[in-house]
């Protein structure tokens, strides 16, 4: 089998195994994402889609990998900059820490911080070789990205 045949399904494959393993780590290993982790899955499901519009129609699908490489590239910087967040090198964005809360009465408020389930974004809750799940879905989604962009100028589209 060529390499130009067997990239595409890498391309498909590599995100559904991260987006995959952000839905297992959630729902088996119990590490609930903060709203950064929920935008780093946006990426991966949507390079999942093209690839398989790009499989199926076939050679001329080969012409989608370029937006799937730029795709997983703006994925994996939402994983960079939740990693920056993460490790204390700048903000990280206000819908991590809460929302205005001005218009609320004492007993609405408190009800309100009874009842939430708290996942800040500049917490770690799991890391691997000194890296977290964010800094690894940026690594990955650049590999991803260079899999994609292979893909596309092993192809006949890309001559």
């Amino acid at each position: 089998m060529t390499l130009s045949r067997v990239l595409p399904w890498y391309v498909l494959l590599g995100p559904a195994a991260v987006l995959g393993s952000a839905l297992l780590s959630q729902y088996v290993g119990g590490l609930n994402p903060c709203p950064m982790c929920i935008w780093q899955r946006w990426p991966h499901a949507i390079a999942i889609a093209l690839a398989v519009i790009a499989l199926i129609i076939g050679r001329r699908g080969a012409s989608i990998y370029p937006l799937i490489a730029l795709i997983l590239l703006v994925g994996a910087g939402i994983g960079a900059f939740h990693a920056g967040v993460e490790q204390g090198w700048w903000e990280g964005p206000t819908t991590c820490s809460g929302g205005d809360i001005g218009s609320l009465s004492t007993q609405d408020l408190i009800n309100q911080i009874m009842t939430a389930e708290i996942v800040r974004c500049d917490d770690i809750p799991w890391s691997f070789l000194g890296l977290s799940m964010a800094a690894w879905n940026a690594v990955v989604s650049v590999v991803l990205a260079v899999i994609a962009w292979k893909a596309y100028s092993s192809s006949s589209a890309s001559q």
